[in-house]
């Protein structure tokens, strides 16, 4: 009875899969971690994911986009990295801040507990009090359920940052070492993603890079059990032959994730492979996984692939150099336009090019933004800070005003929309908002009074908050299914100032929704026009592809002049609330 007790509790005990990378930076290994999670939870099995980033940063909130992508924000107000932007996409789940571990964290939480004399007087060192706090943190998160139910996962996903051999992951690859060591090869699954390049000139596929990588990785203390391989073209197989004598891993767990036409085909890939399979074995999970079910997913893959038309959609932002930094208003553009039978064709707008200035300094970068925005079939402004871009951005929202072309504004956007009907419509020459003017007479947006004006990082409005409609016969209540309110993530330290209001409201932009005080703006919708929308919060953050984005959809749909079609949208969709 003890035995049969000890091996039921060492079943349910959540396993792990690590997710590293070699060779490069870049190669996907967090649409693999997501992927991988796909086709474990199709089997049944319960899915969660960490991701370790090595960068000394506490979290990514004070990271520029064009430094490290976008920052996701989640709803207990995280701000982390964009592959936990892909997990929560692909597997469907609300992760915590506790599930990205950077440096910044545990080396913070290991000087805290050094303070309080947590360690009694002993030396306090990498190995093993740094190492013990990654380890911790790791089973602690991974206890945690982020699918509404009770138990904890039956599998934990973590995807270790950079690639291998990188100084800073040095304590983290230890403490993983360590944790794969206490836990047994029936508890832990090592996935190493490696690049297997082409040469221009032989044309033929190298292997050498993933062997140094896999050495490397050996000599670190982890071997990988399963390789997935990235490469242009599908693998051959004196290749996988290759690659499985040399890195020591037999031929079926090596994966050949080749380019794909959508990256919904990732985990068809693995599938197909039995990458479930060999994961299942290495840990002993036979007795509660089944076939993997991917029927729906497919379904979806493959209808992206055979979709012909498709809708211009002008994205004027100020990160247009890395289009990472917009990566969930790209996805939500997607997920939307998808189930509008679309297929999104984003065109870049860089907000400068557009500004009077440009004219003078770039003639030719200006005559192409115009052309691009006059091109298009609705025009999107995202979020962002600083001044850089501003006038560019008044400009493309006055012309959606002035010209009746679909307008989504989100956060920055939406007070762009204030400042430009404060200065052509109300006649406030000197409109503006108190990030880029402190001084103006006419602050129509203005920062927020409980925000810390000395500290940048975790100071912002953040995370889920509630939005209550004060019009609920407006538009953008009827895209969510007109609910009393909708629960939206929020990152920023600016608000539209409650004073000017009145004055906007009779010239036109009615502001439909508010926050739970009634004096904090979260809406805007312009009357006598067929779309004209700014919502202060983030809806591309609760974007999935099976729930896009009411306003979103509302945008598509308005683009393609289907905006009266409310029926196409799926009732309620990403954000609403009951």
């Amino acid at each position: 009875m003890a035995a049969a007790a000890e091996e039921e509790e060492g079943r349910l005990a959540t396993k792990y899969v690590l997710i590293t990378g070699g060779v490069v930076s870049g190669l996907g290994k967090g649409v693999t971690a997501s992927s991988v999670g796909v086709v474990l939870k199709s089997c049944g099995l319960r899915v969660t994911c960490i991701k370790i980033d090595p960068y000394l940063n506490t979290d990514a909130g004070t990271m520029s986009p064009f430094e490290h992508g976008e920052v996701f924000v989640l709803d207990d107000g995280g701000e982390v990295d964009l592959d936990l932007g892909n997990y929560e996409r692909f597997l469907d789940v609300t992760l915590t801040r506790e599930n990205n571990i950077t440096t910044g964290k545990i080396y913070q939480s290991v000087i805290e507990k050094e303070r309080k004399g947590d360690y009694l007087g002993k030396t306090v060192q990498v190995v093993p009090h740094v190492t013990d706090e990654i380890k911790n943190w790791i089973r602690s998160v991974s206890s945690v359920p982020v699918d509404g139910q009770a138990r904890p996962a039956d599998v934990c996903v973590i995807e270790l940052g950079g690639t291998v051999g990188d100084i800073e992951s040095m304590p983290f690859i230890e403490a993983l070492r360590q944790l794969s060591f206490s836990l047994g090869k029936d508890n832990f699954c090592l996935i190493h993603v490696s690049l297997v390049p082409v040469l221009g000139v032989v044309g033929e596929q190298k292997t050498k890079p993933t062997q140094h990588s896999v050495r490397e990785l050996r000599a670190l203390g982890l071997t990988p059990d399963l390789l997935a391989c990235r490469s242009a073209q599908p693998l051959i197989g004196s290749v996988k032959e290759k690659l499985s004598q040399f890195c020591h891993v037999p031929v079926e767990n090596i994966l050949d994730i080749h380019d794909v036409p959508n990256i919904w085909h990732v985990p068809l890939i693995l599938r197909n492979q039995k990458a479930h399979d060999a994961i299942i074995k290495q840990l002993n999970l036979a007795r509660s996984a089944g076939p993997p079910e991917l029927r729906d997913w497919t379904q979806m893959a493959e209808s992206y692939d055979n979709l012909s038309n498709s809708v211009k959609i002008a994205l004027v932002g100020k990160y247009n150099n890395l289009t990472d930094s917009y990566l969930s208003v790209v996805k939500a553009l997607l997920h939307s336009s998808v189930a509008c039978s679309l297929k999104p064709s984003i065109q870049w707008v860089a907000a400068s090019d557009l500004e009077d200035a440009a004219a003078t300094s770039a003639p030719d970068a200006h005559a192409k933004a115009w052309e691009t925005l006059k091109d298009s079939s609705c025009i999107l402004i995202p979020g962002g800070f600083g001044d850089r871009g501003i006038s560019g951005m008044i400009l493309a929202a006055k012309y959606a005003r002035e010209n009746k072309v679909p307008y989504l504004g989100i956060c920055l956007g939406m007070q762009i929309s204030v400042i430009e009907m404060s200065r052509h419509v109300l006649g406030l020459g000197d409109a503006d908002s108190e990030e880029f003017n402190t001084d103006t007479p006419d602050r129509v947006v203005m920062y927020m009074p409980e925000v810390s004006k000395t500290h940048m990082g975790n100071t912002m409005r953040l995370g889920c908050r509630r939005t209550f409609f004060r019009k609920p016969d407006c538009l953008t209540s009827k895209l969510y299914g007109s609910p009393p309110h909708v629960d939206e993530r929020h990152r920023h330290r600016y608000e539209v100032n409650p004073s000017f209001v009145p004055m906007l409201e009779k010239a036109g932009l009615q502001f439909v929704g508010c926050d739970e005080s009634g004096n904090r703006m979260e809406i805007v919708e312009l009357q006598d026009h067929p779309f004209y929308i700014g919502v202060q919060y983030h809806p591309e953050f609760k974007s999935r592809p099976r729930r896009p984005s009411p306003p979103f959809t509302g945008l598509i749909l308005a683009a393609t002049e289907h905006i009266r079609t409310l029926a196409n949208i799926s009732n309620g969709g990403a954000g609403a609330s009951e």
